[in-house]
């Protein structure tokens, strides 16, 4: 009897060791990364827009952490390059940005996609063996790495730069121009061309600016416009998620929203009765509630896969904010001040939203929009949550530029490799420990000149055409209204030649241009 015990006990115990097993590895969090296109920091419910409820977006700052001091380029190739590289825009040798447009040819010219990707691929560069990618340096901690949407390169990308970028699977547009359209009659999907059913426009339904009776009439013939564009890549973002569910993926989400020219399958229904705004204005007003009804799908798809606890969901956007919704008698283009009738010129009229006319006041009161090394132009949300490590409702103050989430990702993922990179990692301010690396700095290019953010609140903004040096103390003019270089020659002395480091010792190096900054495809 007592054996037969001894042996029953001795079988338990082994059975529960079994069962338990070796403990099992923690888990690698899972990254998605939405990235918003000409998003305004002001068109955002945290940030105090009165028209447009943004629900979901608010929710990833209330729960997770808002940085205050976030920023990017002043237009979206330069952009998407500084994220994906950790590069500033203002160096020697800049981002290779071909021009735009390329891919129109496969519909008017009768060109394949294997040849105009040929044509792209001839006039680049080959990528040195040591740059190193955002989605590369996920995958090689064994990531799956997925982009969907408006894809991240120049104004014209292909299948091979894709690939050597790091992604696993991407699906979308590899053309910024046609992304000006949103219902495009293919798309591509591992450099395989997809046709898109019941879209036949080749320059998938652009619509034509300002609003007049004209474009309202272009804009709503829905003749070759069947399926719209956002809603294609949703399904393809929800697919990525559902198939990746039992490992470790990063996910980029370039959204063409709320890019312009407007362009909505319907207007929403917050806004069908408003009566403060045109009917361009609640169309517009509609795409950006479609993106933050998005952004709801994608936290509920996490939440019904049992997801939500360990991924870091990052919401940003590219640039700051343009104005796609002029019309006679409200805002115009070129931006003029409704008072006097001059047009604002970056420099002695600074654009203002009260000025302006703009109702939604996109840039949050800031001077400046998109293509301004203004705070209008530069500075972006940059909303981050990840329930198991960041506490909830937080707000940070540290100067973040786009160019920092590669080395954070990279700490995050444990990438061991050396790199080169103009960012700062700020894992350690996300989990809120101490001995977090700042910026000294953050610099950016412009149509004017170059500008650099200091960490201490000071910003030098140049304006080379003019010889013009302004410097702003932010923490007390955010409006950026009182120019102190002439109280303040040292501290303007100070930035400046941190500028002119920043720049590769010639502050033309941040004077952006299209024509001298793009690569022409012939």
């Amino acid at each position: 009897m007592k054996i037969c015990l001894r042996l029953l006990q001795s079988t338990l115990l082994i059975f529960c060791f079994a069962c338990s097993g070796p403990e099992k590895p923690i888990q690698k969090p899972n990254i998605i990364l939405i990235y918003a296109d000409d998003l305004g920091i002001g068109l955002l419910g945290h940030e105090g827009q009165n028209i447009i409820k943004t629900p979901n977006i608010d929710r990833i700052a209330a729960e997770g952490v808002r940085f205050t001091r976030a920023y990017s380029n002043m237009l979206c190739a330069p952009a998407r390059a500084s994220l994906i590289t950790g590069h500033r825009d203002t160096h020697e040798k800049g981002f290779e940005i071909t021009q735009g447009g390329i891919y129109l040819q496969i519909s008017k010219e009768n060109l394949t996609s294997k040849e105009v990707e040929k044509k792209i691929n001839n006039v680049l560069s080959p990528i040195p063996d040591e740059q190193v990618f955002l989605a590369e340096i996920a995958k090689s901690a064994g990531y799956v790495t997925g982009q969907v949407g408006k894809l991240e390169w120049g104004f014209s990308a292909t299948d091979q730069q894709m690939k050597r970028h790091g992604w696993d699977y991407y699906f979308g547009y590899l053309d910024h121009q046609r992304a000006h359209g949103f219902y495009p009659p293919f798309l591509f999907e591992n450099g395989n061309l997809v046709e898109i059913e019941g879209n036949t426009l080749p320059n998938a339904g652009k619509s034509g600016e300002p609003e007049t009776e004209e474009t309202y009439q272009e804009r709503w013939d829905m003749e070759g416009k069947k399926s719209y564009s956002q809603d294609v890549f949703m399904e393809k973002v929800l697919g990525f998620i559902d198939n990746h569910q039992d490992q470790a993926f990063l996910l980029y989400f370039p959204t063409q929203l709320p890019h312009g020219p407007v362009s909505i399958p319907a207007v929403h229904e917050d806004f069908i009765n408003d009566n403060r705004l045109t009917q361009i204005e609640k169309e517009y007003a509609s795409m950006v509630k479609l993106l933050d009804e998005n952004v709801g799908e994608i936290l509920k798809k996490l939440e019904e896969l049992g997801l939500e606890e360990n991924t870091i969901v990052i919401f940003t956007s590219d640039n700051g904010h343009e104005i796609y919704y002029s019309q006679e008698g409200r805002t115009l283009k070129p931006y003029t001040n409704m008072e006097t009738g001059e047009r604002f010129d970056d420099y002695e009229r600074k654009y203002y939203s009260d000025l302006a006319g703009d109702i939604f006041d996109g840039n949050g009161g800031r001077a400046g929009l998109k293509r301004s090394n203004l705070q209008g132009g530069i500075n972006v949300p940059l909303l981050i949550k990840w329930p198991q490590k960041i506490a909830k409702g937080t707000s940070s103050d540290r100067l973040v530029a786009n160019y920092d989430l590669l080395p954070t990702i990279a700490e995050l993922v444990s990438y061991n490799k050396p790199f080169e990179t103009d960012g700062k990692s700020f894992l350690n301010e996300l989990l809120g420990k101490e001995n977090s690396t700042e910026n000294d700095f953050v610099a950016y290019s412009s149509f004017i000149g170059p500008t650099l953010i200091a960490n201490d609140g000071w910003k030098i903004r140049t304006h080379l055409g003019k010889e013009a040096f302004e410097l702003y103390y932010l923490p007390d003019d955010f409006k950026e209204e009182n120019d102190l270089s002439q109280e303040f020659p040292e501290k303007l002395e100070e930035l400046k030649n941190k500028l002119i480091r920043a720049c590769d010792g010639d502050l033309n190096n941040g004077l952006y241009s299209s024509r001298n900054s793009q690569i022409t495809i012939r």
